[in-house]
């Protein structure tokens, strides 16, 4: 469970980096508690679209990772990311992504600063 916990901060953290530096990924609200709050269900999204449908979509474009070398993974991620806006828009949480473009920035950003976080923050396994 803490395990789970801190994930979820940690993307929180990733999204509203995000957020922080890209102009076109927005996230408003009424209050900073009701941004934060938004930015929590998002990060939990994020998460659950990670963990659904990322695997699916890295299964069946296999041969394009071989064929890039694994620079689709930008482009992956930053579906993820506009799917994540999509379902966020569709749950009224206050959160867009504009564009594929800035989708895959975003994805850049989301990743490197995730990553970051994990490294830091404790891991209970």
């Amino acid at each position: 469970m803490k395990n789970f916990i801190v994930k979820t901060l940690a993307n929180a953290a990733a999204l509203g980096v995000a957020t922080w530096v890209i102009e076109d990924i927005t996230l408003t609200g009424d209050s900073n508690a009701r941004k934060a709050l938004s930015l929590i269900l998002v990060a939990l999204v994020f998460g659950v679209v990670n963990w659904l449908v990322k695997p699916v979509v890295k299964v069946l474009s296999f041969p394009l990772f071989i064929l890039s070398l694994g620079l689709i993974t930008l482009v992956v991620n930053a579906l993820m990311l506009l799917l994540t806006s999509w379902v966020a828009g569709k749950l009224d949480l206050d959160f867009h992504v504009h564009g594929f473009w800035t989708a895959i920035v975003g994805g850049l950003i989301v990743s490197i600063v995730s990553w970051a976080l994990h490294v830091v923050l404790p891991d209970d396994e």
